[in-house]
């Protein structure tokens, strides 16, 4: 019998002892400028901007919003959510037109560790925090009282799927899913050296970099509850020099957290959360460098019914953001009955 507890004992050290080996094996590393995306719509800003505002989470944090439009109980609420290493400066042309075009309440939320002056830059504080900030958002705009829009874009809509197949996932009408990212192993994913990066994946390639040793170690013991290494950095992105040396430069999110990072992208099985959502439209470019936008129809259609698919010739993983069509596809869908 103490044969055998010495063994367990054995057994549960050296697991241990390998997953902290495996996170400090591996640190935050110079990566060369030229993510192989096209980074314009990043310092573009062609509609009206209408200046941070801020939403006091449930925590106490400053959380900056840009808001189209009032609180008004009959306009549908839409929430846009923005892609990975970046904040919501990049959609105002979208959130601008969703609102004097198509007469929608719009949110543009820097998500937590995002925008101009995060407390923590790339980092929360546990995992899921993202949807409860987002749930505090709409309750804070009177989400109750009327029909509520998700729009996610890359990671985004990796996130807008996460909060659909979670506990807040009744609070919403219709999702918009922009390029969006699902796993690093979904038939969506371009492999390494296929000249795109998973907003929020796995893997390395010319945009996001995966601390691979020391996400594993995270995995290790973040499975027997234990996360005091989930505030280290897991992935990194490679921007432009001309983004990082720009006016916006200091608003980028060069890295993420284990916690941002596993937070900011569908669960494990992201199958299950596709199957939760509501009534969704899914749009991409048809040249997206990023993902593989052929897939997504096939992929989503087999888990949820609920769905409508476009893809847009010509268009990029970022052009698709403020494209005239892909803005007048979203507005036809969100106003239909």
């Amino acid at each position: 019998m103490k044969l055998l507890l010495y063994i367990l004992l054995a057994s549960v050290v050296i697991y241990l002892a390998l997953a902290v080996a495996l996170i400090f094996s591996q640190g935050l590393r110079q990566l060369e400028g030229g993510s192989g995306i096209d980074f314009q719509n990043t310092s573009r800003q062609i509609g009206r901007d209408p200046g941070l505002s801020h939403l006091i989470a449930r925590d106490g944090e400053r959380l900056g919003v840009r808001h189209y439009g009032g609180v008004t109980a009959d306009v549908p609420l839409v929430v846009l959510l923005h892609g990975s290493g970046w904040h919501g400066g990049a959609y105002i042309e979208l959130g601008s037109a969703l609102n004097t075009v198509h007469g929608f309440e719009v949110l543009i939320p820097d998500l937590r560790g995002h925008g101009p002056a995060p407390t923590r830059r790339g980092d929360i504080d546990y995992i899921g925090q993202l949807e409860d900030d987002i749930a505090d958002l709409l309750h804070a705009h009177g989400a109750a009282d009327r029909p509520v829009i998700l729009v996610g874009h890359s990671s985004g809509g990796g996130l807008a799927i996460r909060f659909a197949g979670g506990r807040y996932g009744e609070m919403l009408n219709k999702v918009v899913l922009i390029a969006p990212f699902l796993k690093h192993d979904a038939p969506t994913a371009r492999r390494a050296g296929s000249g795109g990066g998973s907003g929020s994946g796995e893997g390395t390639n010319s945009w996001a970099h995966v601390l691979m040793r020391r996400l594993i170690g995270q995995i290790m013991l973040d499975s027997v509850g234990i996360t005091a290494f989930n505030g280290l950095p897991v992935i990194q992105f490679s921007f432009p020099e001309h983004v990082l040396t720009g006016a916006l430069g200091d608003t980028a999110t060069p890295h993420y957290s284990y916690r941002l990072n596993t937070s900011f992208a569908p669960r494990n099985d992201y199958l299950a959360d596709v199957a939760k959502l509501p009534e969704f439209l899914l749009i991409a470019g048809a040249q997206d460098e990023v993902f593989r936008s052929d897939a997504y129809e096939p992929t989503l259609s087999a888990v949820n019914p609920y769905g409508k698919y476009h893809l847009l010739e010509g268009v990029s993983h970022l052009g698709v953001i403020d494209d005239a069509q892909a803005i007048e596809v979203m507005g036809q869908f969100l106003t239909a009955d």
